[in-house]
């Protein structure tokens, strides 16, 4: 075989390997079409102060659902006041984000959401582990239970995913979880 049947093969070859590449790609959308690469996202809570209860669509079609926020600001609205705020969307994430990492998809049960800052400064007045500037004032924070879950296997994952502050409360039976720096206590 001389030099330049070679590079002719070694040609061929690597011809042959790029359509079968291209051909690939050009399959690639018909395949992949069927594949919905943004599924919905759907969180369940309880509050537990309030007794109500919401399981709703809050992402869809890679967008988030206004109608559903709403639904969820009222729901996690301070249940002292009745003052609602509009609760961090990358919240809902880190919650949907910890239900799938522990496979649940169980309820949330909530204790705290938003803390208007009246709330927070009576809070505050009677507990030392109440923050002064605490993430619940600005809808970035939420006290939880996830049913069918031990506390520290919640503790566990959330601190695992690393999208926030985690707070461990065995003696009150909650976590807290926010969308502040990654830190843990």
């Amino acid at each position: 075989m001389t030099t330049n049947n070679i590079i002719t093969g070694v040609n061929r070859r690597q011809f042959l390997a790029g359509c079968a590449a291209f051909a690939g790609t050009a399959l690639a959308p018909t395949v992949f079409a069927s594949v919905n690469p943004k599924p919905e996202r759907q969180l369940a809570f309880r509050h537990l102060h309030t007794g109500e209860k919401i399981k709703l669509t809050y992402w869809a079609e890679g967008d988030y659902l206004a109608d559903s926020l709403q639904e969820i600001n009222h729901l996690l609205r301070d249940h002292r006041t009745g003052d609602v705020a509009q609760m961090d969307r990358a919240l809902m994430d880190l919650l949907y984000s910890l239900q799938n990492r522990l496979d649940r998809q169980g309820e949330f049960q909530i204790i705290s959401g938003y803390r208007s800052p009246k709330t927070n400064k009576m809070l505050r007045s009677q507990s030392s582990g109440v923050a002064k500037k605490s993430l619940h004032m600005q809808g970035r924070a939420i006290d939880i239970r996830l049913s069918g879950t031990e506390l520290k296997h919640l503790r566990r994952a959330a601190i695992d995913l690393k999208l926030g502050g985690v707070g461990y409360y065995p003696k009150s039976n909650f976590i807290h979880v926010d969308t502040g720096r990654v830190r843990n206590w």
